[in-house]
């Protein structure tokens, strides 16, 4: 499982689901520029535990983290990730702002 905060959201990623479409399966906006392809950074989060249930970053990611992530964010790369990559195997917690629950539609 994977717990979001500040919101307080428990999402449970299918096997070889990254975060982020766990979240979008599960009816969550999270924030993010080109929905999945490794490029803006804009879904990067922070680590808070369980790092070791996170899969590897692949080169896509960390050349991303590494070279498209805002300066001020980049002095301590080892607790960020994107959840457009990552997937979690085990529990994890990580701190992500602007996350949050989608409205139901109106009928």
């Amino acid at each position: 499982m994977v717990r979001v905060e500040p919101i307080g959201a428990d999402l449970t990623p299918e096997p070889g689901e990254t975060i982020i479409e766990a979240a979008w399966r599960l009816g969550y906006h999270w924030p993010t520029v080109c929905h999945g392809q490794a490029t803006c950074t804009v879904c990067h989060f922070e680590v808070l535990s369980g790092a070791e249930h996170l899969t590897p970053a692949d080169g896509e990611e960390t050349d991303a983290l590494e070279n498209r992530l805002p300066g001020a964010r980049r002095r301590d790369l080892t607790h960020l990730r994107l959840a457009c990559r990552a997937c979690a195997t085990g529990d994890v917690a990580v701190r992500k702002k602007g996350v949050r629950r989608l409205a139901e539609k109106e009928s």
